[in-house]
This record gives C-alpha cells, sequence and structure tokens, in this order.
C-alpha cells in the first residue's frame, strides 16, 4: 500500500460488512483496499450469536423488509457458505397461552417495552405462521411445530415441567464467524488478481489516524509507522466506532448507538444432552429473548442487550454471568451450573443506530447509509457510512453498498454474488456421508481421519490447498493439540495475515472458544510463529504475555498448565 497509495475505493473497518462489500467490488474489477485497525472480525462480527437468522422477534418492530430479506439471506448462506453455515433446529419453550396479546400492539406501534411480560402460545404461534409464510424458498427449511406439554417433555425431559407448549422451527447457526470472514476476504482479493494486478489489497493491523491536506493517515499498529493514502470514495465500516472514524477525519457525526451483547461459553455435559442438538430460544421473565445451544461439546448462552459505553471496552461481567445462570435455570431448573464451567465469555458493541429514546431490545437491526462529502487531500471525496447491519444479511448489505459506490464510480456492475460460492464452501459435502467421504479420501501417512477432518472443518474445501502445502515440506505436529502442527502454522502466516498470537488461538482457529488453550499450547504456537515472523526470545515472550493478557481480561481465561 505504501508502494500503490492510492485506490478507487478504500473501505475502512475489516467486520463482515466491510470484507462483504471488498469482495463485491473486487468483482466487478474495482480497484478497492481494505483496511482494519485491529485483525479482521475481531469486533462485533466476532462477539456474534454465531446465529444466521431472519430475527423472528423483529416482526413485533414491524421490520417486515428486514425479516424477508434476513430469511432469504439466511437461506442462501446455508447454500453458498454450507462448510461454516448449519441449519439449527430451535425451540421455544412456551409457559401461557395469552400472555401479551393486549401487550403487543402497544409494543408494535410505540416500540416501547413497558411491562415486562412473556409472550404467550398465541403471539408465538401467530409470529411463526408469519415467518414461515416469509420462509418460502423451496423447502430449504422445515415449517414450524407446536406441541403440547406431554410430547414436548418427551422430546426434552429436562425442560421445566411447568411449561404448555414447545414450538420448533429452523434457522442457521455459523460456528466459525471469523474464519467465514476470512474466506470472504481471500474470494475478494483473488477476484482483485483475476486481471493480473492486485485491484484487491486488505491489510490489517493498519488504523486511520487522522486527516491531512494530503489524505488519509494510516498507521500501522504493529510498527508504528505511517502514511497517507487517497482514494475516489471512502467507505466506513467500522461498526459500532463509525462515528469515532468519522471524527478521525474531520467530521463530526452522530449515528450510533449501539449495545452490548455478552455470552459464555460452557463445558457442561449435563446441558449439553439437555438441549438434545438444538438451540432453546426463549423470553426470560425480564422480556429478554436469549438463547441457549450446543456448539460441538461446547455451550453457547447469550445474550444481554443494554446500552454501550463506549469509553469501556466490552466486557461480560459478574452481573450478566448472574443473568445466565437465572435464565439457565429457568428453563432447566433441574440443572445447575457454576463458574467453574465457564470456559471461555465475549463481549461486543452492536453497531445500531442512535436511539435516544428506544429501549435496547427495540431499536431497528435494520441498515442504512448515510452519505456526506468531505474535502480529502485536496479533492472533494464522497464518503459513505454504515449504520446498522447485521450477520445474515452481510451479502445483500455488501451489494446494496456496493451498488451506491458504482453508481458515484460510474460502473457498471458484471456479477451478483448471490449463488456465488464462498470460499471452502464451494463443492463442499452435501451430508455426512459425503463428509466421511472426504475425510477418507485424504489420509494418508502423515495425515489421520481426525486430523482431516479438523483440516475439513476449519477450511471447508481449501483444506485441499493446506493439505498440499502440508505435504510439500516437513511438518511437525504438535504435542499440545493435535489440531496444529508447525506446518499449518507457516501456512497461516503466508495466507492469513497473522499479526499477533492471540489471532491464531481466537480467530483462525476455535481453540479459545472451546476452552483448549494452555501454557504449552501458548508457547508452541508462539514458536511456531516466530520463525515465518522473525520473532526474537523477547518478542516471542511478549506475546504470549499478550494472549495471555487479552483472554483473562476479555475472555475470562486464565491459561493453565497441562503439566502437574
Amino acid at each position: 500500500m505504501r508502494e500503490r497509495p492510492h485506490a478507487k475505493v478504500l473501505i475502512i473497518g475489516g467486520g463482515i460488512n466491510g470484507v462483504g462489500t471488498f469482495r463485491d467490488l473486487a468483482l466487478q474489477g474495482v480497484d478497492v483496499t481494505l483496511v482494519e485497525r485491529g485483525d479482521y472480525c475481531q469486533g462485533a462480527s466476532g462477539a456474534s450469536s454465531h446465529m444466521i437468522h431472519g430475527g423472528i422477534r423483529y416482526l413485533e418492530n414491524g421490520e417486515f423488509r428486514l425479516v424477508k430479506e434476513s430469511v432469504v439471506e439466511r437461506n442462501r448462506l446455508l447454500k453458498i457458505a454450507p462448510h461454516y453455515v448449519k441449519p439449527l433446529q430451535t425451540t421455544i419453550p412456551i409457559f401461557s397461552t395469552f400472555s401479551g396479546i393486549m401487550a403487543a400492539p402497544v409494543r408494535f406501534l410505540t416500540h416501547k417495552q413497558g411491562k415486562p411480560q412473556e409472550r404467550g402460545a398465541f403471539l408465538i404461534k401467530a409470529g411463526l405462521t408469519m415467518y414461515d409464510a416469509f420462509s418460502r424458498d423451496g423447502g430449504t427449511v422445515p415449517r414450524h411445530e407446536f406441541k403440547g406439554r406431554a410430547k414436548a417433555l418427551a422430546e426434552l425431559p429436562d425442560l421445566d415441567p411447568k411449561i404448555k407448549y414447545a414450538a420448533t422451527y429452523y434457522d442457521a447457526s455459523v460456528h466459525n464467524p471469523e474464519r467465514l470472514t476470512l474466506d470472504v476476504l481471500q474470494d475478494g482479493e483473488k477476484a482483485g488478481l483475476a486481471d493480473g494486478t492486485a485491484n484487491a489489497r486488505a491489510t490489517n493491523y493498519l488504523a486511520v489516524t487522522s486527516i491531512n491536506d494530503d489524505g488519509v493517515e494510516l498507521t500501522d499498529q504493529l510498527t508504528g509507522e505511517s502514511f497517507t493514502f487517497t482514494a475516489d470514495v471512502i467507505v466506513n465500516t467500522t461498526g459500532a466506532w463509525v462515528d469515532e472514524t468519522n471524527t478521525a477525519m474531520g467530521a463530526l457525526t452522530k449515528f450510533m448507538g449501539g449495545t452490548k451483547g455478552s455470552h459464555i461459553v460452557l463445558d457442561h455435559p449435563q446441558l449439553l444432552a439437555a438441549c438434545h442438538g438444538r438451540e432453546i430460544f426463549f423470553e426470560h421473565t425480564d422480556g429478554r429473548i436469549v438463547l441457549i445451544y450446543p456448539m460441538g461439546d461446547r455451550v453457547l448462552v447469550g445474550t444481554t442487550d443494554v446500552d454501550a459505553d463506549m469509553s469501556k471496552d466490552a466486557v461480560c461481567t459478574e452481573e450478566e454471568i448472574d443473568y445466565f445462570f437465572d435464565l439457565i435455570g429457568h428453563v432447566f431448573p433441574a440443572i445447575k451450573v457454576t463458574r467453574e464451567e465457564i470456559v471461555y465469555s465475549f463481549a461486543g458493541v452492536r453497531p445500531l443506530p442512535r436511539h435516544d429514546e428506544t429501549a435496547p431490545g427495540f431499536v431497528s437491526r435494520d441498515y442504512r447509509i448515510e452519505r456526506a462529502d468531505r474535502a480529502v487531500g485536496g479533492a472533494t471525496v464522497p464518503v459513505l457510512s454504515l449504520v446498522g447491519g447485521k450477520w445474515t444479511t452481510f451479502r445483500a448489505l455488501a451489494e446494496h453498498m456496493s451498488n451506491d459506490v458504482l453508481a458515484i464510480l460510474g460502473v457498471e456492475r458484471k456479477t451478483s454474488t448471490a449463488k456465488l460460492p464462498i470460499g471452502g464452501g464451494a463443492n463442499f459435502p452435501a451430508d455426512d456421508a459425503g463428509i466421511e467421504a472426504w475425510i477418507a479420501s485424504h489420509v494418508s501417512d502423515t495425515i489421520d481421519a481426525a486430523r482431516a477432518g479438523v483440516l475439513l472443518t476449519r477450511y471447508g474445501t481449501r483444506a485441499e490447498a493446506v493439505l498440499a502445502y502440508l505435504a510439500d515440506g516437513d511438518d511437525e505436529a504438535f504435542d499440545s493439540t493435535h489440531e496444529l502442527s508447525k506446518r499449518e502454522i507457516a501456512f497461516m502466516v503466508e495466507n492469513e495475515q497473522i499479526g499477533h498470537l492471540i489471532d491464531v488461538l481466537i480467530r483462525r482457529t476455535s481453540l479459545a472458544f472451546r476452552g483448549l488453550v494452555t501454557s504449552e499450547l501458548l508457547a508452541e504456537t508462539a514458536s511456531a510463529l516466530a520463525g515465518p515472523l522473525g520473532w526474537s526470545e523477547t518478542k516471542i515472550a511478549e506475546e504470549i504475555s499478550h494472549a495471555q493478557s487479552i483472554l483473562a481480561r476479555f475472555h475470562g481465561v486464565q491459561v493453565q498448565s497441562l503439566i502437574a
């Protein structure tokens, strides 16, 4: 970027919406550059509830356009990103029949919470019927089912026996949002090389720090070096930090009013078994929507929805943990959970619009694009700021943003991403039998079935390239985990822009999320990174300390040694 400090479009922000826009523009042949001040998917995109959903509760807000778009995009992602996006059976335990009937119209018309009141079967049935109507798309997911107490408890015997009904429907989950973001990014980079020139460039750990007469100042967060960059159009997709980014570029805006959402991850076999492979999605007694669902051999519990203080880092608090334990007891009263069973926690700030008089739960999850023309580097440059946006609709949102950019540039759209497979989703096995066959066909003298399975889960069909890379050199498996090797770390460095040790643990693998980080793993991973990144022994120690600090401060993880 220093060698060619100009692009037609500069995107600021490497969450899923910025990366999605990067990919879309690259596919149109636009010279586009993306910068991210931290790591890709480090902010709200990586702190999501890991759901790809239509947003059934948005119906009560009257956001029918958003629900329709969300359901369509959910169905698309099931097809174009099947390596990461999977159908998610979801059950709502219901404790009353008519509760909320009088309050619902008031909430719909005023968007005010009023006195907390659980929704009864009548309202939930009406909502799911409407949701099914939005979901019609060749039978991508089954329609909802309603069951009475006896049948519901026969299926889920650990539910509170005081339930009256249980409603079951399907949405989808994304178990690796960070890696899906990387896939989208790499698709964009690949598209930018189509004509032999790098017309799609992306760099993490590069922050916008100011604006001057020459252009936008970018500062390398790893080295401290700065340089100036110019563009014909600037796109601000920094999420909850949109206003801060605009301020850094010399314009005071007040678009954002994010809310904090926190989650915990539990190693709790009894709770895992109680879910029977499905998400439990319900309304707590305070009227807030919460969820409990299995992810592999762990259980994710979330989420809170409180106004965020942007002057403080988002962390899951002790009060929020108590709230989660209370809600688990609300649904599964016989199951006890303690803090010792928490292996990971995380929090993020939703990029919601400013909402001075609207309760957090009723703030629109829809998005809009704000344009302002600003003097940058001696020229008048259109700056497009994204306000809002959510994971499920990132592809459609990116298409919308790209269309606005293309109109400014006077460029015609060449292709749509609606049916274009994402990264390792191309030719991904269609079912469990296909997955087993893929794994069996990639077992070798050096790769066993477990390792091949890990690579397929981590990379999708892009695992083919990883396996070829591993075979083309001396590899050495880690002692601390069967899920990594020295040569795979080298592959990540060459292909996935590793800046810190913590990037591997949280965003290139799910080892931290599952509570599998040990002091041995930290040491092995840092040592493997040292060679390709040129780290000294002092730097290795700094990176291990940095990773331990991040895990303890933001994720409640105290790294333990495997050695007694």
